[in-house]
């Protein structure tokens, strides 16, 4: 038996032209021929086209685009906060103008995000399509033959046996093939190869990437996002007229809505009561029942903080609450002009709530002249205060007061401009006062009245207090793909790196002696040493079916196993 090992020169071809492989290996530059024609169109079209399909420049875009995004996170943009955009307008005279150009208030929308994003994705399928056809091709083909000399791979074994040739091929064959090699013979040696998944790996991380970007986009251009409030006993139609705040991609449509409708039956909420964490919520969760479709069976569920509802495509979920007491308004007459649940917005954490009560038609005051009622009120869950201290001490209803401060004249709402139903605009109003010419401001507990001054009316606070729910509804198309798309490029990434690609082969001849000599080597895609490692254990197991034959000048009585020899720098 002998071992052989070599340098790291790797395998090739004997008779392979150095000379001419050094001058096309070499850097040097070279004289062009006197006369040489330009590139041309085509010519530089080609040229651009190797360059955008490269892997380097897909790397370079794909950094690009996750630079291009920063600012989009840390920029208030248009298409989710308009609010925010103005008020940074407003902060920053200087700065947001040259942000106007740079479409830093849009940045996903914007020329050159755009630009990045679709010259991405034309790299990426450029790189993809020729290696998809290349790997089919190598699957359909077989393992290549075995070289000249097998002495010059990385990992080689080699000992004398008494078994004929065609024995130890077909054993090696059988061996290969259980151990998932793509294995075949090819003269007088067996070629197999192994680790195809990492090249599939490869494709399908690349592939994924493609998906992530259509379903990103998909997900921008038609994706909607709106709010609405609910209180307790009301509910919500799918329609764009019902929510309070809505914004969706350019290619969105009112028919692309999803139709459904739910009703909010019960809202509640609990809090921890003492300790250092005295007031957080414990849970929020909303009973509801909904129906998909203009005749879907109406079906109970129950909605929490990060437990959305799904109906297809559209997701809701719960992102808010606060409370909404009954007021009761009688005018001068004792006549009831309005009796209603008035949603209030907190103000903190435990949830001290402002809002305004707008009765527009039908109060008449004492002297029987139609006016409007504008009340600003202040809702305090858990009054713990004084006089007319307006904050909460606790955010349950634990001692609940409604500070109500009242106003008579124009509310405004005719003239045409917009205006916030929770913000009271009193440039044509006028304070009630009470009868020492005070403004008057009142704290009232649930059951009790305010009387408004000179016999303009009253305004009750009646027992029933109400809980609102906020919820945010979105509908965003590609969600699942986007998913599907990260998994298979998390897997397809750990079978690229993880996943080795090597080559064995076995050949087996007659020597002059008349003894079987048998051959082994391995090769590797990348070094490692769990290629002499396998190549060992292949070799074990062959050695077991065809056991050694002394050598001429050895002891007869000692036929030691194969061992490997690994290329320098790789572990035995």
């Amino acid at each position: 038996m002998s071992n052989t090992t070599t340098d790291n020169s790797g395998a090739g071809s004997e008779d392979q032209d150095l000379g001419a492989a050094g001058s096309q290996l070499s850097t040097a530059p070279q004289e062009e021929p006197a006369g040489l024609p330009s590139l041309g169109v085509v010519g530089w079209a080609r040229w651009f086209w190797r360059q955008l399909t490269s892997m380097r420049v897909a790397l370079l875009l794909l950094l690009l685009l996750s630079l291009g995004a920063i600012p989009g996170s840390l920029i208030p943009q248009t298409g989710a906060d308009v609010t925010k955009v103005a008020e940074f307008r407003k902060n920053h005279a200087a700065l947001a103008p040259v942000y106007d150009k740079l479409g830093l208030f849009h940045v996903y929308s914007s020329v050159w995000f755009s630009a990045i994003y679709i010259l991405l994705f034309v790299s990426l399928i450029g790189c993809i399509v020729p290696r998809t056809w290349q790997f089919v091709g190598q699957l359909r083909g077989r393992p290549p033959a075995a070289p000249k000399r097998l002495t010059r791979l990385p990992a080689y074994t080699t000992w004398r046996t008494e078994a004929d040739p065609e024995q130890v091929r077909e054993a090696a064959l059988a061996l290969l093939r259980k151990r998932r090699f793509r294995a075949h013979v090819a003269g007088d040696a067996v070629a197999a190869e192994k680790g195809y998944v990492r090249e599939l790996g490869n494709l399908a991380f690349h592939i994924a990437l493609i998906v992530l970007l259509v379903a990103f986009a998909s997900g921008q251009l038609y994706k909607s996002d709106g709010t609405k409030l609910v209180v307790e006993g009301d509910g919500f139609s799918n329609s764009i007229i019902q929510y309070d705040d809505f914004k969706s991609g350019s290619l969105f449509t009112t028919d692309d809505l999803v139709p459904f409708s739910f009703d909010l039956k019960d809202f509640k909420g609990t809090y921890e009561l003492t300790g250092p964490n005295r007031g957080t919520p414990r849970t929020y969760q909303a009973k509801l029942t909904y129906s998909k479709g203009a005749y879907g069976k109406e079906t109970s569920t129950t909605v929490k903080v990060n437990q959305p509802l799904k109906i297809d495509d559209s997701k809701v979920y719960l992102v808010s609450h606060g409370y909404a007491p009954v007021i009761t308004v009688r005018d001068g007459k004792g006549n009831e002009v309005f009796h209603d649940a008035v949603p209030l917005l907190p103000l903190d954490g435990n949830v001290t709530s402002q809002g305004v009560i707008k009765v527009m038609d039908g109060y008449k005051n004492a002297k029987g002249l139609g006016e409007q009622l504008g009340i600003k009120a202040f809702f305090l869950p858990t009054y713990g205060g004084a006089g007319m201290e307006i904050s909460s001490a606790f955010p349950a209803l634990l001692n609940p007061v409604l500070n109500l401060e009242p106003y008579y004249g124009d509310l405004g709402v005719d003239s045409g401009l917009p205006q916030s139903v929770y913000q009271l605009d009193k440039k044509h109003m006028k304070a009630f006062e009470d009868a020492k010419g005070r403004q008057l401001r009142t704290n009232l507990k649930p059951g009790e009245t305010m009387q408004l001054p000179n016999g303009a009316g009253s305004v009750t606070f009646e027992k029933d207090i109400k809980e609102w729910a906020g919820f945010e509804i979105v509908q965003e198309p590609g969600g699942g793909w986007a998913l599907g798309g990260a998994l298979a490029a998390i897997f397809g990434l750990a079978a690229s790196l993880f996943i080795q690609r090597r080559r064995v082969w076995v050949r087996a001849v007659r020597g002059a002696d008349g003894v079987t000599v048998v051959e082994m080597a391995g090769l590797g895609r990348s070094e490692s040493a769990k290629v002499p490692e396998e190549l060992g254990d292949l070799a074990g197991l062959l050695y077991d079916q065809a056991p050694g034959a002394p050598d001429p000048d050895d002891d007869p009585s000692e036929t030691p196993d194969p061992e490997v020899v690994p290329a320098e720098g790789a572990e035995k």
